[in-house]
């Protein structure tokens, strides 16, 4: 480990492992051991993507991560009419707890931690991983993994929200009560920049409105009665990684330093709630469908920044992510370009390599001041909350995007074989699958659960839920703590084979659906 001179070093880096983890959250980081390779994948049925998690295990991935059709997302059931031509098109069709069954199959979830990227849905398929493990026999406790939860940032960037924000906020509230009590290894939120990011956000962009909402969640679970360090330890992040390997690396390095001030000035955390974990995906916006071999380089030169960065957990895309989902050999090659990182490029062989770098530490300091200018901005329309409600952070990403896209027209941002040496081939796009079928398989699936299940145990449950989701809504829309904990009735109502839709109808039928600009 290298101390760089000519810096206040104890104010703004410090040794890796100590506060403000400018140089990382381990005092070893990498030399203590790798990041986790966790590869992002979702196919049509839960038995698809299992074969994919086999495949991805055998290769040496060392966590799994669950892309989610669009239904699931939105808590509608496969046989719905409004799922209609959506099913298992963008990740795997989970309806049941029995479709969980199959998707974790052989899976020692003891063992291998998983990420869901679900959100207003996120505590069914929290409840239905719980479920799978109790039923084989596994103490909840030893679970890991994260589900993502991040709702604020469905309103803002992505769209897959069902509920008001009010009680979807006391919902995810209740889930990290749920977490600390529950399965203490649990990640209970990941609070996504990615989505941000590839909505068109630029860096600094990402960096503050990813710390507004933070700041809105723990002002929220504040409110709710728990204690800042009964939940804050397990807060994780997700960042992107785009091409500008100094800019992506400073901004790492600067996220972390501008969250250890956060939590300390604003609620007086401890350390162990000021250490910022992310996980970290290369840009999905940033790849091509022409010329796609092209990108490789691009994947490997932002896992370098992402590494480079000090990230806890990398996804690397596929090459082919352009074109289609990845097939089994981009995948594979994926993986392989963070393995070739790990283990032969020699960048994990000292914490932060490019700490004392005049340019990276004057990009940090430029990206953590920038950041905390726009961030205060937020605080003075009173918050993460307010400013999605009057279309702030809409606004300036679409101001950004639209800023990006002229000067890629104009060729001022070079893109190799779109405006750079393009050469007008055309790429091959891989087959689809028949997803006409594959929808009707998922649909006799989730009937014949529910004509083999007690109806009148799942009513039982539904009724039970219901009746706590009731307290959760105000005039205002401000979040209240529950009657009851919600997260032990939607894990009876998955034990008795509830649908996801089924538990999100009961939600939305308590709570309402949200309207932009109502």
């Amino acid at each position: 480990m290298y101390r760089p001179a000519g810096l206040d070093y104890d104010r703004d880096l410090g040794d890796p492992g100590q506060y403000p983890f400018t140089r990382g959250i381990q005092p070893t980081m990498y030399r203590g051991r790798l990041w986790t390779m966790r590869q992002y994948a979702g196919f049509g049925t839960a038995q698809q993507t299992n074969a994919r998690f086999r495949l991805l295990l055998d290769k040496g991935q060392t966590g799994l991560s669950v892309a989610f059709d669009l239904p699931t997302q939105m808590g509608i059931d496969s046989d719905s009419p409004r799922a209609l031509g959506e099913v298992g098109r963008v990740g795997v069709a989970i309806d049941t707890v029995e479709d969980m069954h199959v998707l974790l199959d052989g899976i020692p979830l003891g063992e291998v931690s998983t990420s869901m990227t679900i959100n207003a849905t996120a505590a069914t398929l929290l409840a239905m991983y719980v479920v799978v493990a109790e039923e084989r026999g596994i103490d909840r406790r030893s679970l890991s993994g994260t589900i993502q939860n991040d709702i604020l940032k469905e309103y803002i960037a992505r769209g897959t929200y069902i509920y008001p924000p009010g009680p979807s906020l006391a919902l995810i509230a209740d889930i990290f009560r749920f977490a600390a009590t529950d399965v203490p290894n649990w990640n209970p939120i990941s609070i996504s920049g990615y989505h941000i990011r590839e909505a068109g956000a630029t860096a600094v962009q990402e960096l503050a409105f990813t710390f507004a909402n933070a700041m809105e969640y723990v002002a929220r679970a504040l409110e709710a009665g728990l204690a800042i360090d009964s939940f804050a330890p397990r807060l994780s992040f997700f960042f992107a990684a785009h091409n500008d390997l100094f800019e992506e690396v400073a901004k790492f390095r600067a996220a972390r330093r501008l969250y250890a001030r956060l939590m300390r000035a604003r609620f007086g955390a401890t350390d162990a709630s000021c250490r910022l974990r992310f996980h970290t995906q290369t840009g999905g916006v940033t790849l091509q469908a022409q010329q796609p071999l092209n990108n490789i380089v691009r994947v490997t030169v932002q896992a370098l920044a992402a590494v480079l960065g000090g990230t806890q957990s990398l996804h690397t895309n596929g090459y082919d992510e352009a074109l289609s989902l990845p097939t089994a050999e981009a995948a594979t090659l994926a993986l392989r370009t963070q393995q070739i990182v790990g283990l032969e490029s020699g960048v994990t062989l000292t914490p932060d390599p490019l700490a004392g770098s005049y340019y990276v530490e004057a990009l940090t300091s430029a990206l953590e001041r920038d950041a905390m200018t726009l961030l205060e901005r937020i605080d003075e329309m009173g918050g993460a909350a307010q400013a999605i409600a009057s279309g702030f952070f809409q606004e300036e990403i679409g101001r950004s995007a639209y800023e990006h896209q002229l000067r890629v027209e104009r060729a001022e941002t070079a893109i190799v074989g779109v405006n750079r040496y393009a050469d007008g081939s055309a790429a091959d796009v891989a087959s689809a699958p028949d997803y006409s079928a594959l929808e009707r398989e998922q649909a006799v699936r989730v009937r014949a659960v529910r004509e083999s299940r007690d109806g009148v145990m799942v009513q039982r449950a539904l009724l039970a839920l219901r009746g706590a989701a009731s307290g959760m809504t105000s005039e205002a829309g401000a979040p209240h703590t529950p009657h009851a904990p919600l997260m032990p009735l939607i894990i009876d109502a998955v034990r008795a084979r509830a649908s996801v839709g089924e538990i999100s109808d009961v939600f939305s039928a308590t709570w309402g659906v949200y309207q932009p600009g109502r």
